[in-house]
């Protein structure tokens, strides 16, 4: 059996594995999985384990820290996202018939017009190493292990995922206004029409476009 530490080995030097790093973290890699806007694991994804820049770990750490005082904590559905993952969303965007999941993740937008709207980009902040897709989860109390209502799932492709739509109620905005400060606070920089996307500030590899496997 291959450990956890010697997986991280094989990691290209300042990334980690951010459960190593954080292991309080929730981790979903939904690109692993049939649960996401293309409806098949995603090429590039070999590893249900979240790999990020050991900067954007340490500030993630910082915002875990602060959650875990009000009784919630952070999720991650995306970290590094090879580029080979990114080609991948540029063939699947030029195949229209191929819409399996459209009802769930873009149900008012045709897909080819996915890269140019900004939901899905030719070269991903993701693919730098240093950007998260990020959600709230209880970690006690009743409702211990769910998500917090943000009033729409993850990489919905449309305005609802703004962050400032106003169609959602108070305490849907309430929820995404706390994950946006903490962030903030520790240095990241939102993306307005992704409540969920951020990026460090100060990034370490600004230009570079990496293509490792996840381990």
């Amino acid at each position: 059996m291959v450990s956890i530490f010697s997986l991280a080995q094989e990691l290209p030097e300042d990334f980690v594995l951010i459960k190593d790093f954080v292991p309080s973290i929730a981790v979903e890699m939904r690109y692993c999985t049939n649960n996401n806007f293309t409806g098949r694991p995603i090429p590039g994804y070999e590893s249900r384990q979240a790999v990020i820049t050991i900067a954007t770990a340490s500030a993630l750490k910082k915002v875990q820290k602060e959650l875990n005082k009000l009784g919630l904590g952070l999720k991650i559905f995306d970290g590094y996202r090879p580029q080979k993952a990114v080609n991948y969303f540029m063939k699947w965007s030029n195949q229209p018939n191929d819409t399996v999941m459209k009802n769930k993740y873009y149900p008012n937008l045709k897909k080819e017009t996915l890269f140019d709207l900004g939901y899905i980009a030719l070269k991903s902040g993701h693919t730098r190493g240093s950007t998260v897709d990020v959600t709230l989860l209880y970690v006690s109390g009743p409702n211990k292990g769910k998500e917090v209502d943000m009033g729409s799932v993850w990489d919905l492709f449309g305005v609802r995922s703004g962050y400032a739509y106003e169609a959602i109620s108070n305490s849907q905005k309430a929820n995404r206004k706390l994950l946006r400060e903490l962030m903030i606070t520790h240095e990241f920089l939102p993306y307005d029409k992704e409540w969920w996307h951020f990026s460090l500030n100060n990034e370490p590899y600004p230009d570079t476009y990496f293509d490792f496997i996840v381990p």
